[in-house]
Parts: C-alpha cells; structure tokens; sequence
C-alpha cells in the first residue's frame, strides 16, 4: 500500500500518475517524428500557392501586352516593344527565390497589324520556388508555366 502524503491542510491525499510509467514522453516522440512530414506539406502548400500566383501573373502579363499591341497606335508597336511591355509586367510581378530566369516572350502577328487579324503573344517561365520547388525541379525537372493571350487588331 502506498504512503497517504500530507497536504498543508492536514488531508491526505495519494499520489496516482494519469499515465503508466511506459508511456511517459511517447506524445512528444510521435510530435518529434511527424514535425519534418508536417513542415513538407506547409511548405508544400506555400510553394504550390506561390506557383498559381506566378501562373496567374504570367497570364495577366501576356494578356495586358497583347492589349497593348492591339489597340491602335500610330505607328502601330513592333513586336519588339509588345515583348518589352510582356517581360515588364511579368518581372514586376513574378515571386522569385533566389536565382530567378527571365520569362522568354514571343510575340506572333499572323496576318501583318491589320484590323481583325490576330495577335498572339506567349510567355514561358521556369519556375524555381522558394522551399520545396528547388527540390522537386531536381528530381522532375525544371517546372515550366506557360501563357497565352490571343487579341485581334482593332
């Protein structure tokens, strides 16, 4: 039988352990080995997060550039300045880690600038990531988002 402890107020009490003696520390063991699982898919899910921002920052650059070269100007742009306005509002938006590449831009007019022919301008982008991106380009390859936008001249 186990010693009655004494409280200050004179009452006894026992002593019991809510767990058995085995089990001491086994929550904190299965935290320690589920912590680095647990960190991959958060920062799984930041580096996806981040790759649809970036997907739908291309999407946004091809489109305000093919915008760009299909209103009228005079003189109309050449596809070298529809490229330039596309890789300005590409890079003012793309969330890089570390070491970014430049988004390539082609900028197509079928039919010459005039009206009711179409102008297609596509961007490609190599995705690096932040956490876990730069891990799975390794393993996979390199990640390419790509965009296009397709306007016709007024």
């Amino acid at each position: 039988m186990r010693k009655p402890e004494y409280r200050l107020n004179g009452s006894r009490s026992y002593r019991t352990r809510s767990h058995p003696v085995s089990q001491a520390g086994s929550v904190s063991l299965e935290f320690v080995i589920l912590l680095p699982f647990l960190l991959m898919v958060l920062f799984g899910i930041v580096d996806v997060s981040l790759m649809m921002y970036d997907k739908a920052a291309l999407v946004t650059a091809a489109r305000l550039a093919a915008r760009a070269g299909s209103v009228i100007h005079v003189p109309a742009l050449t596809t070298t300045q529809i490229a330039a306005v596309a890789t300005a509002n590409a890079n003012g938006s793309l969330i890089s880690g570390g070491a970014s590449s430049m988004p390539s831009v082609t900028v197509t007019q079928a039919n010459g600038t005039t009206s009711g022919s179409a102008l297609t301008v596509q961007i490609s982008y190599t995705y690096n990531g932040l956490v876990l991106g730069s891990t799975l380009s390794a393993l996979t390859g390199p990640l390419v988002l790509n965009a296009t936008a397709v306007m016709n001249y007024e």
